[in-house]
C-alpha cells in the first residue's frame, strides 16, 4: 500500500515542527535569553535539551515506522555488503570520534555539575582528526548510515527531510561556532567542507593544533 498525500503531509509537519522547535531551542539568542531571565535553570539547559530533543524525536519516527510500505529500493547481494559495511563503519567512526570530544560538556553533566550558566558551552575550539576533513562529521556519518537503508515511501520522506535539517542545521550550527571562536573557526571554514570530503580541501594535523590554539575570539 502506497503511503497517502495526508500521511505524506503529516509526516512532512512532523518533522517540521521538531526541526523549528529544536533549531529555537538550540539557538543562542535563547539561551542568552533564558540564562538572563532565569538564570538558576541555565546550569540545567543542555541537560534538559537533550532529553527534550530525544522526546520529540518520538513521534516523527513512530510514524515512519508505522507507516511502512512497500520497499522502493533494497540493496542486495554485494551492494547490502557494502552499504551495511558503510553503516557499520559510520558507527565505528561516531563510537572513535568520541575520544576528542567533551562528552560530558556534550551532555550538559559538566555545566550543572560546575554551575556553568552561561549561553557559550564552556571550553575553546576543538578539532578532532574527522574534523580536519569535514567541519560537522557527525552529521556526514549520520547521513552514511542513513542512505545505506532500505527505502520505502515514509523512509524516504524522512531521509529527506532529516537530510535538508542537517544541512541547514548545520549552517545555524556554524553562526554559534563563529560566535564562539571568531577567527580560528573562520579561517577552518574556509578551508575545510561543511558535509562531504573533497580532495584537496583539509587541514594538516599541525594547522589544527595551531587554530585550536587561537585565541577565543580575535
Amino acid at each position: 500500500m502506497t503511503l497517502s498525500t495526508d500521511r505524506i503531509l503529516a509526516l512532512l509537519l512532523c518533522w517540521l515542527a521538531y526541526a523549528a522547535l529544536h533549531s529555537l531551542l538550540a539557538s543562542l539568542w535563547f539561551k542568552r535569553w533564558l540564562a538572563a531571565c532565569w538564570p538558576r535553570l541555565a546550569p540545567g539547559y543542555r541537560l534538559a535539551f537533550n532529553a527534550l530533543a530525544l522526546v520529540l524525536l518520538v513521534p516523527p519516527l513512530w510514524l515512519t515506522f508505522a507507516w511502512r510500505g512497500p520497499l522502493l529500493w533494497s540493496w542486495e547481494g554485494g551492494w547490502a555488503w557494502l552499504a551495511d559495511g558503510l553503516a557499520l563503519a559510520a558507527v565505528a567512526g561516531f563510537v572513535w570520534s568520541t575520544r576528542y570530544y567533551d562528552m560530558a560538556v556534550f551532555a550538559g553533566s559538566r555545566q550543572w555539575r560546575t554551575r556553568h550558566g552561561a549561553a557559550e558551552d564552556p571550553g575553546g575550539l576543538s578539532l578532532s582528526p574527522l574534523h580536519r576533513h569535514v567541519r560537522h562529521p557527525w552529521y556526514s556519518l549520520a547521513l552514511v548510515i542513513l542512505w545505506t537503508r532500505d527505502m520505502d515511501e515514509a523512509r524516504l520522506v524522512s531521509a529527506l527531510c532529516i537530510t535538508l535539517y542537517l544541512w541547514l542545521g548545520s549552517l545555524l550550527e556554524e553562526r554559534k561556532l563563529l560566535a564562539f571562536h571568531g577567527e580560528a573557526y573562520a579561517r577552518c571554514r574556509a578551508r575545510v567542507p561543511g558535509l562531504i570530503p573533497w580532495p584537496g580541501r583539509s587541514l594538516s594535523a599541525d594547522e589544527a593544533r595551531a587554530l585550536c590554539a587561537r585565541p577565543r575570539q580575535d
